[in-house]
């Protein structure tokens, strides 16, 4: 598997790139976000770690640019920055980011979290079947999802848990039962994120996100997937 790590800091650029070559990771390095893009196209890599302090392209925007392309929508992105606050974790999950990691951090457990996004996206949630619900359907063995017949662009995450859900339905599941089955378990994450997920997911998928046709809150419990929404 092939990794790009991106980051102005040449030392933890290495610390990094030692780790995960140690781990039998490929590794490209970018050191701005303008060369990032470039090695994105050059080098097809399975995971971006991407810095969100670079000298030119901010992280956040290069993860835009990524999520607005349609070769690299589904690109796994994993956040690497100094900048732990709360409003700042949220802004690259509602880009679409997989994970958040805060330095300094452990690079043992970088690795980790590597490993883990990977495997989630390479796995089959639902054993290949496509799921219908009215307009909606959901092709798990391809990771794609179509609204009236127009496909649908979801970042990863968001992805994961439309299926999870989707292969639940009407089951009300909390917060936390949410992170605990549709997120990694190694990944530390604030409940309220996935607030966001649910809210930039109906955008994509609902005809009109301010009345739910599928995913719907129960007050004081969580969310519903509706299979007849």
């Amino acid at each position: 598997m092939r990794v790009l790590v991106v980051d102005d800091e040449e030392d933890l650029l290495d610390l990094v790139a030692y780790n995960l070559e140690a781990a039998g990771f490929r590794v490209d390095r970018a050191v701005s976000g303008a060369e990032a893009l470039r090695a994105v196209e050059r080098c097809r890599p399975d995971l971006v770690v991407l810095d969100v302090m670079l000298p030119d392209l901010q992280g956040f925007e290069v993860l835009r640019i990524l999520r607005a392309r349609q070769q690299t929508r589904s690109l796994p992105v994993i956040l690497l920055t100094a900048r732990g606050e709360e409003p700042d974790r949220l802004t690259g999950f509602d880009l679409g980011a997989d994970d958040y990691v805060v330095k300094p951090f452990s690079p043992r457990e970088l690795v980790a979290r590597v490993r883990a996004v990977l495997k989630r996206f390479r796995a089959g949630e639902a054993g290949g079947r496509r799921l219908r619900f009215g307009p909606l359907e959901i092709d798990p063995e391809a990771h794609r999802v179509w609204r009236d017949g127009q496909e649908v662009s979801l970042a990863p995450q968001e992805y994961r848990l439309l299926v999870f859900l989707a292969t639940h339905p009407d089951r009300v599941f909390s917060r936390e039962a949410l992170l605990q089955h549709a997120w990694d378990p190694d990944v530390v994450v604030d409940p309220r994120t996935v607030d966001v997920h649910v809210r930039r997911l109906r955008t994509r998928i609902e005809p009109d996100p301010s009345r739910p046709r599928w995913i719907q809150t129960v007050r004081g419990a969580g969310y519903r997937f509706d299979p007849g929404g």
